[in-house]
């Protein structure tokens, strides 16, 4: 198989990376096709493979007394895996499984450690995509705590799209509510209010987005915030 070229590929963090440091691990990526619902960090358990990802998504999500709740999203901006990694430890109490199927470029946790340990300034740039997930984890943390469910609902579907090409979310409201934490009636409630004002367009396993601009401005401070700092981080580095 090919190795990925880096003016080819569709990662954003792989494609921030300068010549030198994508060459560190170029020779250690392999394509993969991925399924809905695959594990990839599996808690608890040494992560032993790492992933960029180049189309489709995964979910970062904890659990307790029964629940499941989405606390970070890792799409094409990111790194499958970074937080514990490059913060010293082989393990994470969380779960990451694909939430929207495609491709990764899959490394093995030992050659990205390696090329990290290597360059200061890919370390440098890895590190910084770290304060990312943290802001994005800590915008969660608000969002759920200070808006209502329709608000949360709006931002979550900005983020999801921000990593997928078009306007159609292959997802269930059985789904929804376990990344928002709530009850599914909860959730059909907060479909049918986007849907009332012409945001969005449901059907049985999708959402097409219809209004962005739109959705936008009710996310309001909700959303945003992660993506920015992505940018000052990472591209505008």
């Amino acid at each position: 198989m090919a190795q990925p070229q880096h003016s080819s590929v569709r990662n954003r963090l792989l494609k921030a990376m300068s010549p030198a440091d994508f060459a560190l691990l170029q020779p250690h990526l392999e394509r993969v096709s991925t399924e809905l619902r695959q594990s990839l960090i599996t808690p608890h358990e040494p992560i032993q493979q790492m992933f960029f990802p180049e189309a489709g998504f995964g979910s970062i999500t904890t659990s307790g007394s029964g629940s499941q709740v989405e606390i970070g999203i890792v799409g094409r901006e990111g790194l499958v895996g970074a937080i514990p990694v490059l913060l010293g430890s082989d393990r994470t109490p969380h779960e990451c499984f694909v939430q929207s199927a495609g491709e990764m470029l899959r490394i093995e946790t030992v050659a990205l450690c390696a090329a990290a340990r290597e360059s200061a300034s890919l370390n440098r740039l890895l590190l910084r995509y770290i304060m990312v997930q943290f802001v994005q984890a800590a915008q969660t943390a608000l969002a759920n705590a200070t808006y209502t469910l329709d608000v949360r609902l709006a931002r979550w579907l900005l983020m999801c799209q921000d990593r997928l090409d078009g306007d159609d979310l292959q997802i269930t409201h059985e789904f929804i509510s376990i990344m928002l934490g709530v009850r599914r009636p909860s959730t059909t409630l907060a479909v049918q209010a986007l849907e009332g004002q012409r945001l969005i367009r449901a059907r049985r396993g999708r959402i097409t987005i219809l209004d962005r601009e739109a959705l936008t401005a009710l996310a309001d401070d909700s959303y945003g915030l992660p993506e920015a700092e992505f940018g000052r981080l990472i591209e505008g580095a």
